[in-house]
């Protein structure tokens, strides 16, 4: 170098030991002038790489890049002229060092290079060049030495050396400024890049190097966030690269690539021993084992190196920032030793004090950047990991074999997508924890050993002790969580039951014994969140005295030894070198489980990606003669490879336009026929060609979570005239008259809103609309009513119906459509056993007529039983449900579920008693359309259900004081003053330390060591001590609240009137019992004991500096306004995020799972492709919020941690300044304390905005614990006496009512008389009012005006369970609740197990309770549905005869279930409530022909009112409805 240069490289007089530093001009012309070159040709090959396979279209020539090239040239021009001066003199015989060639040659080369690289990049259509910024940046920090000492020297001097050299050198820097400040300006966009038609781009695609580099691009939507809740047309578009197209698409082709890659070696293998193979059939099985045991085992396709190959190399990225983070962060511990010397050192000159400040400051800055450069690459890794798998679970779901879909339930699949996919994206925050931690690990330790020497080793001891026991607490922490959701599950089960059944509770008045079943699981469940909350406190007790027992330990070990001292330095760098190993050590144990358990998602998702898949040409779709539309040919078929076939032997030719029906008895595989012609079985053998495309009508009919006419149209082109002829030719006109919004009806998800017959009628319009060649109707006429099944059948199926011309397959139960059927397919057991026009088969008398015999019965009942109720039915539009709000009239079910009970007698009778158990699942399918909500016809712009408001803007402190009264006040301020002790202790025992390091040293020994250990560790024990206490008491106060809050909303929910039931769907309520109460139960305590913690913390930070450098108050003031200002931006942008993501999330698995249990239909109408796009569509929607709520995290970490990185500065700074009043030992406090600030500053915004979103829960459970209640349960001094009512005596006075405010009333001015002991039977058309008569006796509804009197008692007046409990009722839907059958009998164990067997044997349900091993205590199942619909009827009649109360009212089932239990259930009642009132609602009127009195109604006044006999001779109302039902 010296020969280089010709003058001293270095001279530490002159740069290091003196006030004024300066650097020699050979080091100013080498190594500072080298630097930004060696930069710019180190990072050139690896940006040309990217350059090259990044193109973004090219960017037009602007004034900004004329002006960076003309500069860039100058430049080049400026270091050449240099050169140039330098050969001048060497022609006048000067010899100048050979530096002034070398330096001036690299440089100009190299901002020749420069501008060459603006120009590249415009080409290539990068906007903003961090590359070159850095190169400038470098540039001008290198020249500001040279500047100063040239600047020194001509001041020292007063005239100016090399006067030539000093002009070029000031023109340089003007230039290099010039070019940075240029360069931080960014390009206009490129032209020809791919047009973007986005209306809201992401800004940070166009944004400046800077400003990726800060996020400031993202601080726009914040400011936005801040003004007001953001909503859904507030968040940027999606990247190209983070859509679900992009990335589903390369994941599928690595996978199909390693799929391939297997397939290829397995093939291999399998050709060696493919002759065996084949013939190994005959000789013996040996031969086949060695075979076996020989192969190697295949490599099964691995999903894991799929991921690797298409997210690896992205990720990659951020572990790369990560490493650098690693290394930073051990730059500061070091720094500090240095400034703590510095202090020591009285002559040091004062700059180096400064410089150290400067340095710890740019260290601690660039270490932020690269974290969160880090953060962003990981988490966009993850989130685009679970774009991928959501998507590539999607597309396989609609691929894969029925057998495949039955190994795994449809919740499975789900979860899949939900649960498993989100743990993978978990753990992509955390992955590159796994090395970094060990890395951190061992870089602490190593310097620690070079502070301390071995004593460290006694630290790690204790830190490696502790990982057992926090994985102990971990294990039995989870054991917990599992035994938790079982109680929450549990409650959530009995709650949705209770919901479900309210109005059976209320008018039975059963709910004080339900409340206790609830009340008992939540006693429970709070017990075991108490000992979660017990260990939670523990492992936060480890968790925060673990540093200081280190600490601890390892200071003792060290000044045991007389010899060693323990000084500031040593101290504080040990302590900072610490702080950095604690957050490694927890963390690997966490990433390793999460590892285990990411493994296992890993692996379900591969097996479930390895399912086979339908073959798609086992349905040929050419080689068919013509004339024919379907041609099946010795086919056998199965529901999966492994399971016997279902279908043998099936040969089938159908004729082009023919009407073909397919019967048989049930399980005889006439569904499965229909499957197999759309391609969903296993075809064994033989071939099935279809021409043409299809429209499948299942049997279960699928139904999407869309508009109706969404429904209908499922995709094809509106046309509005053939959109109305389908729906007046499917029946479906009357029923838009009584849905709420016509066609545009949201219907809820599984068709929830919509009756069975809907459903099917909705099904079968789809396909009629969608104009197809083929029809394959799977017993489309099943669900609906006979006369509405006729008029389907004539109006679309028949021949002159809207399809005729079509090719039809139906499979039918119907007898009556088979005269009008081209021909029939007759299946039994699996097999065609005939087939030909209905004389042909009548003629032959084998099957098929047997099979007329059989059926034939069960019409004729249904015949006759229909003459009646066609009238009202017609008028009803069969299963439309009631126009009016009977709360109770849930026709529907009814007439349906009558023929499949009949359907199912037939059979046995018929199949001579085929295996009970195959019979009962058969009938349970059949039962389970449920019932569905009635909906009540209002002026069509009042919704029924109103819609929830989200909440938004910041939270009321109302809340706050809410949820501390549920606490208590006294315990909350105990909490505060525990966290303030606690943190007094911790500071004390600092401060302790600190003084200790400023001990003397006398004869190189420090004295009373003992003493300082002692009160060291008594401190420190203290504060674990207290930390323990106060943990433990937020805990319990958090219990505490949790138990009272949902007390208060259980107790209100239960004496809510049933109004409040009707217009607020049961999810909702549901959602306060299981959300919310898990976020007071769970997530505020833990989120109030961080936010405590990092707010205590932050606070003794600041206490800390300040006593040590009083300086620091100045500063203070500036940065906590900074701080305010970024958390409230945070806070109201991210809580408004988080919201947006959680309402986007769901739409994802609910349409997944909707798809999956509609996929047949889907393939059938060959629509994947668009369900596939739909799913893209909500998986980017979900995206587009997550995104900015990433970068929100990130905007803040920046911005958070550069306030707490002011701290560390000025916490230097003023130590440097004032370091002649200071000690080393407070100053390395101060500095120590400053460094730890920044992580408590960043969570502690994170926890305001997580309380704050948390909080809401208290305000929405308040919410419900308040809204109005019905009458008080009992009153006191009011309640009737024992035996009333004695007589049984009922006398409306002028009474009327209503269902809700602003409704008109159902019940107009009734006055009526009914004596003791009279049979009253009430009728009257739909919506007639009868049902509300009911509901006006058990007060569910209050009167508008009038009275009821019972047995002169006005039944306003006393308390309503004094009223409910004496009255009984036989309801219209039996409801049964989960639990023993005593229990649904007699909630409160009244009676004696006696009585109860003499009610089931008067209700003829003994026969069948005896039968049961349980006998009473016979587990029902949820809703009943292990009973069939008859015996749940029957156990309602049981009630009944349990409570015998003298007044009995028996609102009979619409049509009854089945003519049998309808008879028992009257029989019983003749003889056993012979001396009470009875009042009979109802709908069939040979059962109560012999009633005392009938009250006809009629809209909501009496009508008529008189003895049977009278009323059909008055040849009125109740004349013409007998006359229908052939009763007159």
């Amino acid at each position: 170098m010296e020969r280089l240069c010709g003058s001293r490289f270095w001279d530490s007089n002159l740069s290091i030991h003196t006030d004024n530093p300066d650097l020699t001009p050979c080091f100013q012309n080498t190594v500072l002038a080298w630097i930004p070159s060696i930069y710019l040709w180190t990072a050139l090959p690896f940006y040309l790489l990217y350059l090259k396979h990044h193109k973004r279209g090219y960017i037009v020539l602007s004034v900004l890049s004329r002006f960076k090239t003309l500069f860039g040239v100058l430049l080049w021009c400026v270091s050449w002229a240099d050169l140039f001066s330098s050969f001048h003199k060497l022609l006048k015989n000067e010899t100048p060092p050979p530096v002034y060639f070398v330096t001036p040659l690299i440089v100009g080369i190299t901002m020749l290079l420069a501008t060459l690289l603006i120009q590249y990049e415009r080409l290539r259509g990068v906007q903003s060049s961090g590359v070159l910024i850095i190169f400038w940046f470098l540039s001008v920090l290198c020249a500001v030495v040279p500047l100063r000492s040239k600047i020194m020297t001509t001041a020292a001097q007063d005239h100016v050396n090399e006067r030539f050299r000093s002009t070029t050198f000031y023109i340089y820097f003007a230039l290099i400024i010039i070019e940075l400040i240029l360069s931080c300006f960014k390009e206009k966009p490129p032209f020809f890049s791919p047009v973007s038609t986005d209306p809201n781009p992401r800004p940070e695609l166009t944004s400046g190097f800077l400003s990726r580099l800060t996020f400031w691009w993202f601080t726009s939507m914040a400011i936005l966030g801040y003004k007001r809740p953001l909503e859904e047309k507030d968040l940027w578009s999606l990247n190209e690269d983070d859509t679900s197209k992009k990335i589903v698409q390369q994941l599928s082709k690595e996978w199909d690539k390693e799929k391939a890659e297997c397939k290829q070696k397995e093939d291999v293998t399998y050709m060696k021993k493919s002759n065996h193979m084949l013939n190994h059939v005959g000789d013996g099985p040996e031969e086949a084992e060695v075979l076996i045991r020989d192969k190697k085992p295949i490599r099964k396709p691995s999903f894991l190196k799929a991921l690797l190959r298409t997210f690896g190399p992205y990720f990659l990225i951020g572990s790369f920032f990560k490493l650098i983070q690693d290394l930073l962060s051990f730059v500061n511990p070091k720094l500090l030793s240095v400034l703590i010397g510095f202090i020591k050192n009285k002559d040091a000159p004062a700059w180096w004090g400064f410089l150290i400040a400067a340095l710890m400051f740019i260290c601690a800055m660039l270490q932020t950047l690269m974290l969160h450069q880090h953060f962003q690459y990981c988490f966009v890794t993850g989130m685009r990991l679970r774009t991928g798998i959501t998507g590539v679970i999607y597309r396989k779901s609609l691929v894969i074999t029925n057998s495949a879909k039955r190994s795994s339930t449809l919740g499975e699949i789900v979860n899949l997508m939900s649960v498993d996919a989100q743990r993978l994206m978990d753990l992509m925050t955390f992955l590159n924890m796994l090395w970094s931690a060990p890395l951190q690990i061992f870089l602490a330790l190593y310097f620690l050993w070079e502070t301390l020497g071995p004593s460290v080793l006694a630290g790690l001891a204790v830190m490696v002790l502790l990982i057992p026991l926090n994985a102990a607490i971990a294990i039995k922490t989870r054991a917990l969580q599992v035994e938790q959701m079982r109680h929450k599950d549990a409650r959530i089960k009995l709650m949705n039951e209770i919901l479900g059944g309210i109005k059976v509770l209320k008018l039975y008045a059963w709910e004080p014994s339900f409340s206790d079943k609830v009340l008992e699981i939540r006693k429970n469940e709070l017990q075991v969140l108490k000992k979660s909350a017990y260990l939670h406190s523990l492992s936060t007790f480890t968790w925060i005295s673990a540093p200081f027992l280190v600490a601890l330990t390892t200071f003792a070990v060290y000044v045991s030894d007389e010899r060693n001292i323990l000084d500031a330095e040593k101290a504080f760098v040990s302590l900072s070198l610490f702080n950095i190993l604690k957050f490694p050590l927890n963390m690997l144990p966490q990433v390793i489980s999460n590892i285990a358990q990411t493994s296992v998602s890993l692996k379900r998702i591969q097996q479930f990606l390895s399912h086979d898949e339908l073959d798609p040409n086992c349905v040929e779709t050419k080689a068919l003669a013509p004339g024919n539309a379907i041609s099946v040919r010795n086919a056998t078929f199965s529901w999966g490879k492994e399971l016997k076939p279902t279908l043998k032997d099936i040969n089938l030719l159908v004729p082009s336009g023919a009407l073909v029906a397919i019967v048989g008895h049930v399980g005889c595989g006439k569904s499965s026929l229909v499957s197999a012609l759309l391609g969903e079985m296993e075809k064994l053998e033989g071939e099935v060609a279809v021409k043409g495309s299809v429209a499948y009508v299942p049997q279960q009919a699928w139904i999407q979570n869309a508009t109706l006419k969404d429904n209908v149209l499922f995709g094809q082109a509106p046309n509005e005239q053939k959109y109305q002829n389908v729906l007046e030719a499917c029946a479906l006109k009357t029923d838009l008259e009584v849905l709420p919004g016509g066609d545009q009806t949201e219907i809820g998800e599984k068709g929830i809103n919509l009756s069975g017959g809907q459903r099917q009628r909705v099904s079968l319009a789809r396909a009629v609309y969608s104009n197809s060649d083929i029809y394959l109707l799977d017993d489309p006429l099943s669900a609906v009513d006979s006369h509405v099944a006729k008029h389907i059948f004539d109006k679309v199926i028949g021949p002159d119906g809207i399809l005729k011309g079509k090719t039809r397959i139906l499979v039918t139960h119907g007898i009556s459509f088979l005269p009008q059927v081209d021909r029939i397919v007759v299946l039994v057991d699996g097999k065609i056993s005939e087939m030909g026009s209905y004389q042909e088969l009548l003629k032959q008398n084998k099957a098929f007529a047997e099979f007329l015999r059989n059926y034939a019965l069960d019409e004729d009942i249904e015949e006759d039983e229909l003459t009646m109720l066609e009238e009202e039915e017609v008028l009803l539009a069969e299963d439309t449900l009631s126009i009016h709000t009977d709360l109770a009239d849930n026709e529907p079910v009814t007439s349906e579920v009558r023929k499949q009970f009949l359907r199912q007698l037939s059979v046995i009778s018929s199949e001579g008693g085929e295996c009970p158990n195959k019979m009962s699942t058969k009938r349970r399918v059949c039962e389970k359309k449920p019932a569905e909500p009635p909906l009540p016809r209002k002026n069509p712009n009042e919704k029924l259900i109103q819609a929830e408001t989200a909440e938004t803007g910041t939270v009321k402190l109302s809340v706050f004081w809410q949820y501390m009264k549920a606490v208590g006040p006294a315990v909350s301020l105990v909490i505060c003053f525990l966290y303030c002790c606690q943190n007094a202790a911790a500071i004390g025992a600092n401060v302790w330390l600190s003084d200790w390091t400023n001990d003397p040293v006398v004869n190189g020994t420090q004295h009373n060591t003992a003493m300082r250990i002692g009160v060291y560790a008594a401190l420190g024990f203290l504060q674990g001590l207290i930390v323990l206490i106060s943990s433990f008491t937020l805990a319990m106060g958090g219990i505490s609240a949790a138990r009272t809050l949902h007390a208060a909303l259980l107790e209100n929910k239960f004496h809510s009137p049933q109004s409040f039931y009707d217009t607020t769907p049961t999810g909702r309520i549901i959602n306060r019992f299981s959300k919310d109460i898990y976020a007071i139960d769970e997530v505020l305590p833990s989120t109030i004991l961080m936010f405590l913690g990092t707010f205590f913390t932050s606070l003794s930070t600041m206490i800390v500096i300040i006593a040590s450098t009083p300086l620091f108050t100045v500063v203070i003031i500036p940065l906590a306004i900074l701080y305010f200002f970024v958390q409230r931006f945070y806070v109201a942008t991210s809580r408004q995020l988080k919201r947006l993501e959680s309402v986007s999330r769901s739409p994802i698995y609910s349409h997944f799972s909707e798809t999956v249990s509609g996929a047949s239909v889907i393939r059938a109408y060959r629509r994947v492709k668009a369900f596939v796009d739909m799913s893209d569509l909500k998986t980017d929607e979900n995206q587009k919020s997550y995104y900015p709520n990433i970068v929100s995290n990130r905007w803040l970490g920046i911005r958070v941690e550069f306030v707490g990185n002011c701290i560390v500065l000025f916490a230097a700074l003023f130590a440097v300044i004032g370091r002649n009043s200071l000690n080393p030992g407070s100053v390395g406090l101060s500095v120590l304390y400053a460094l730890q600030v920044t992580l408590s500053l960043n969570w502690m915004v994170r926890m305001t905005s997580e309380l704050e979103t948390n909080i809401v829960a208290v305000e929405r459970i308040k919410e419900y614990s308040e809204t109005e209640t019905e009458a008080p349960w009992t009153i006191e001094g009011k309640s009737p006496p024992e035996d009333w009512p004695s007589q049984g005596e009922l006398e409306f006075v002028d009474y009327s009512v209503r269902y809700r405010k602003g409704l008109d009333l159902v019940l107009k001015g009734l006055n009526l008389q009914v004596h003791g002991g009279e049979k009253i039977g009430i009728v009257g058309r739909t919506g007639a009012g009868k049902s509300s008569m009911t509901l006006c006796l058990f007060r569910i509804l209050e009167a508008v005006k009038g009275e009821i009197k019972i047995d002169g008692v006005n039944i306003a007046e006393i308390g309503l369970h004094d009223l409910r409990s004496r009255l009984t009722i036989i309801p219209q839907d039996p409801v049964l609740f989960s639990g023993t059958l005593r229990m649904n009998l007699d909630p409160f164990n009244k009676y004696s197990d006696e009585e109860i067997w003499k009610a089931l044997e008067l209700s003829h349900l003994k026969r069948f309770v005896s039968s049961q091993p349980s006998m009473l205590d016979y587990e029902c199942s949820e809703g009943g549905e292990n009973l069939s619909v008859g015996q749940r009827q029957l156990v309602c009649l049981a009630r009944a005869l349990l409570r015998k109360t003298r007044i009995l009212i028996l609102d009979e089932a619409t049509a009854a279930i089945d003519l049998e239990t309808d008879d028992l259930i009257q029989m019983t009642i003749r003889t056993q409530f012979e001396g009470c009132t009875v009042l009979t609602i109802a709908h069939r009127l040979n059962t109560i022909m012999d009633y005392t009195r009938i009250l006809v109604l009629d809209s909501g006044t009496i009508a008529e009112f008189d003895t049977p006999a009278s009323l059909i001779a008055a040849k009125g109302i109740f004349y013409s409805m007998a006359k229908d039902a052939g009763l007159a």
